[in-house]
């Protein structure tokens, strides 16, 4: 076993590595809930960028109908991403599990 050879090759994982979480913090996922009514985009680093409301669902009598579409729709754009991007790091692993990733 070459030390120096497997040290390169750790380097070389990391900078893929980094290079790829980069890459999945500007990759966008959408989730649409309520038939459609309610449409999030999130980055697969789970920065929400934008929630689209159809105005049909703007009840005013019936605000917690509305706040449960858009936290149901936030949590899943996230679950999305870090479903992508998880399948994206074990691309890059091979499946090992490096923590922190």
């Amino acid at each position: 076993m070459n030390i120096a050879k497997l040290m390169k090759q750790a380097q070389q994982m990391q900078a893929g590595l980094a290079a790829k979480q980069e890459e999945l913090a500007i990759q966008t996922v959408e989730a649409s809930v309520g038939g459609g009514k309610v449409n999030v985009i999130a980055t697969c680093a789970g920065e929400v960028l934008s929630i689209k409301i159809d105005p049909s669902v703007v009840d005013a009598a019936d605000v917690e109908f509305l706040e449960d579409l858009v936290l149901k729709g936030v949590q899943e754009a996230i679950s999305k991403g870090k479903e992508q991007a998880a399948a994206e790091m074990k691309k890059l692993t091979g499946g090992l599990n490096i923590p922190g990733m």
